[in-house]
């Protein structure tokens, strides 16, 4: 009965996930913004031929290498 009080309360158990360590997120983090770093400047290598291919322009590409590094729009 789905309208009772207290149904969700005995129907659902709640887990907490395990936290990492914070030494652990903040490696993390670290790792992750390195590899942003690297990936913005192996763009700003490439040739306009290479980057015509996958379908970016040098301003697409002067626009990214010049954010912040902590800058993570996908936050992985």
């Amino acid at each position: 009965m789905k309208g009772q009080i207290g149904f969700v309360a005995t129907s659902y158990r709640f887990h907490k996930a395990p936290v990492a360590p914070l030494w652990k997120r903040i490696l993390k983090r670290a790792l992750r913004w390195h590899e942003l770093a690297r990936q913005r400047r192996e763009l700003a290598s490439m040739s306009d031929e290479a980057l015509k291919d996958i379908g970016l322009s040098r301003a697409d590409i002067q626009q990214e290498v010049e954010r912040p590094f902590w800058m993570d729009y996908i936050r992985r």
